[in-house]
């Protein structure tokens, strides 16, 4: 779930020489920039020296601007994550009914299916066969979680095309210092630089998801893993204007310790162990209080490695939505899905009972 360290290489052009070792971690992705540079400094409007790498070199964005201008900026992701949070729970409800609605009127045509594959001939290939088998034998909440860990797969690898790398820095690291503020809250969720980074994190997902989907429902799931990446990564903008500590991040542990949150919080006496050091067990509920007093100590002692503040707001919203947010979201979907409805059915026909 936390990222390791990497060496990146100051280039010039798309050459690459000098390496330069740098810390990028989950959601604190670069060094502390340099305070602001005086008027007439030529290094007033360009980048800081800890942000000069291979992949980094195309930004033009300053890292530490004024924190009044960026305080002012904070409305705009405040309404995004609300507005972002809103939509994912309401597309999650329409899905929901669309997916039953489906399946009740599928009943007939899988019985068609079924009488109609025991007349044709059975396809060969053997490693066709194995594919269906791995799948089906897979549960419900690791098929979900199938397509993120392929969207994360897909992310990584277009961090290494050179020509991509300032769209990359621009839409898939967050930083509230950048021009663009909204779009990265949710893109950088699905981005990891670091092979380590990403494995850690996809390893976490996989090992929860079969927990959490029984609980929520892939629908509702998904609904609050995106919302997840949203409210973490605003908790991250807070604190670095907070603190003075601006510069990029990027990575899914914000939303991640949703789901580990979640599910210690409605199991909190499961079993749970380290995937190196199988024979110590502890319950989830000692490990998610272990893991939010971690990142409480070092949001207030100010350590670097990690980003503490989207971890730690990650894991609140995860207690929260586990306790209450069910209750007064999920539940009280039923007006949108009956407005659905009536849309999708048109308006009743007069002189109907």
């Amino acid at each position: 779930m936390y990222s390791a360290c990497w060496t990146l290489r100051a280039c010039s052009g798309r050459s690459w020489c000098q390496g330069r070792r740098l810390l990028i971690e989950q959601r604190n992705g670069f060094k502390k920039g340099p305070k602001k540079p005086e008027r007439g400094d030529p290094g007033a409007h360009g980048v800081p020296e800890t942000m000069k790498s291979s992949f980094t070199s195309p930004m033009a964005e300053a890292m530490s601007p004024a924190r009044s201008h960026i305080m002012r900026q904070l409305y705009k992701p405040f309404l995004f994550t609300l507005g972002f949070s809103g939509c994912s729970f309401g597309v999650a409800a329409i899905w929901q009914y669309e997916t039953l609605k489906s399946r009740m009127k599928s009943y007939l045509d899988d019985i068609q299916a079924d009488w109609l594959g025991k007349l044709r001939p059975p396809k060969h290939g053997v490693f066709r066969k194995q594919v269906n088998e791995w799948w089906n034998s897979l549960s419900e909440g690791q098929k979900t979680v199938s397509g993120i860990i392929a969207l994360n797969g897909l992310v990584f690898c277009l961090w290494r095309v050179p020509s991509l790398q300032r769209t990359m820095i621009r839409y898939f690291t967050s930083n509230p210092a950048s021009h663009s503020l909204c779009l990265p809250m949710v893109l950088s969720t699905f981005s990891h630089f670091s092979l380590f980074h990403m494995a850690a994190n996809m390893y976490v997902l996989w090992s929860f998801s079969t927990s959490i989907v029984s609980i929520l429902g892939k629908e509702q799931f998904l609904a609050v893993y995106l919302s997840a990446g949203t409210v973490s990564t605003f908790v991250s903008y807070v604190s670095k204007i907070a603190t003075g500590r601006f510069g990029p991040s990027l990575g899914a542990s914000g939303a991640i310790m949703t789901i580990l949150a979640a599910v210690c919080t409605k199991m909190p006496e499961a079993k749970l162990a380290i995937i190196f050091l199988p024979m110590f067990t502890f319950t989830a509920g000692n490990a998610l209080k272990a893991i939010m007093a971690i990142d409480a100590a070092g949001l207030i002692m100010g350590w670097k490695f990690f980003d503490h503040a989207a971890h730690l707001g990650g894991a609140l919203f995860g207690v929260w939505y586990a306790v209450y947010g069910n209750e007064l979201i999920w539940r009280k979907r039923e007006p949108l899905v009956k407005m659905w409805h009536e849309f999708r059915n048109g308006p009743p026909r007069s002189g109907a009972s």
